[in-house]
């Protein structure tokens, strides 16, 4: 991350001069303004996103976060929460689930069903590496 405002300073600057030549504006517009006419990110606001999606995926990520080859992927299926019920009550219990894959990203979900009454509903976005028979 840009800690120092000394070199953020510096490539607003750089960013400003871009933005200015791309707009055809005057040197008045301010660089928010300049930002959002040429559709371009802050510049500071995409090194620091950057900057996080490397910490998730190569840095301190958690297991599922990391880059690694597919033979190592560990299965979601592998790691599920049986949540039980009292035992003295019967109950009919169906779990709905659905994956899919689109330009947009990769997301499953679960709809759980109690008696025939919706009883939760969740939605997870998967990594963009995942495909739709793994979502």
């Amino acid at each position: 991350m840009i800690n120092s405002s000394c070199y953020k300073d510096k490539l607003v600057r750089i960013q400003r001069l871009i933005n200015i030549k791309i707009a055809k504006a005057c040197r008045t517009v301010s660089n928010k303004a300049l930002c959002v006419i040429t559709g371009l990110m802050p510049i500071n606001i995409r090194i620091e996103e950057a900057t996080k999606y490397y910490t998730i995926t190569k840095g301190e990520g958690n297991l599922y976060d990391r880059e690694m080859d597919i033979k190592n992927w560990i299965h979601q299926a592998k790691h599920i929460t049986i949540m039980e019920g009292q035992d003295d009550s019967t109950h009919y219990i169906q779990a709905y689930t659905d994956g899919s894959k689109k330009d947009a990203g990769v997301g499953s979900g679960i709809a759980v069903f109690a008696d025939g009454n919706l009883k939760t509903t969740m939605r997870y976005s998967l990594n963009e590496r995942c495909t739709n028979i793994q979502a």
